[in-house]
């Protein structure tokens, strides 16, 4: 990639395509409470609408066809950590090596994981070794991992829900598509 995004930058994008294409502003602190439970400030985060559910839905089979489909650069997740679940997910390395990250997205949950240096002299020896599917793809499968076995959070393993009118437009053969309703 050519420009720099934060991991919270980069996550708050994705979770666009999940979030039915509203666009969240990811936000640290929700409330604020003294020690007595009295809430003294609540923070909300910006929404904007900036596609369509089905342009949204669209991308979130992009994003699973890179876990799902042979040769995707994310397709570990099902036969080395044995995700059985819906995800998708993104690998990116940017230039030089210097930053190696993950977004894996479910439908609940978006998890973005960055191993990089914030100083662009440190970087990756390699590409096999700086790319983000050897450096934050099993990072975010360990975690993941642990989210779902632990019962206490009793997270939600749910397909991703299918807006109303979508029908699958993704396909390799190019005479399939009509270059004037490209989007």
């Amino acid at each position: 990639g050519t420009c720099d995004l934060n991991v919270l930058e980069l996550t708050g994008a994705y979770s666009t395509f999940v979030n039915k294409g509203v666009y969240v502003e990811p936000i640290f602190i929700t409330r604020i409470e003294d020690r007595n439970g009295n809430v003294i400030q609540e923070f909300s985060p910006t929404t904007n609408q900036v596609l369509s559910r089905i342009k949204a839905y669209e991308m979130v089979e992009l994003l699973k066809g890179v876990v799902d489909e042979p040769g995707g650069t994310a397709s570990r997740l099902r036969y080395q950590y044995d995700f059985k679940n819906e995800i998708g997910g993104k690998t990116g390395t940017t230039q030089n090596h210097s930053d190696a990250w993950f977004v894996g997205v479910m439908p609940q949950l978006i998890t973005g994981v960055w191993v990089g240096c914030a100083d662009r002299r440190i970087r990756f020896e390699r590409m096999d070794l700086g790319q983000g599917a050897s450096q934050s793809l099993p990072i975010w499968a360990l975690y993941m991992k642990k989210v779902l076995a632990d019962e206490n959070l009793n997270f939600p393993q749910e397909p991703f829900a299918i807006p109303p009118g979508y029908y699958s437009r993704l396909a390799c053969d190019s005479s399939y598509f009509d270059k004037e309703n490209i989007l």
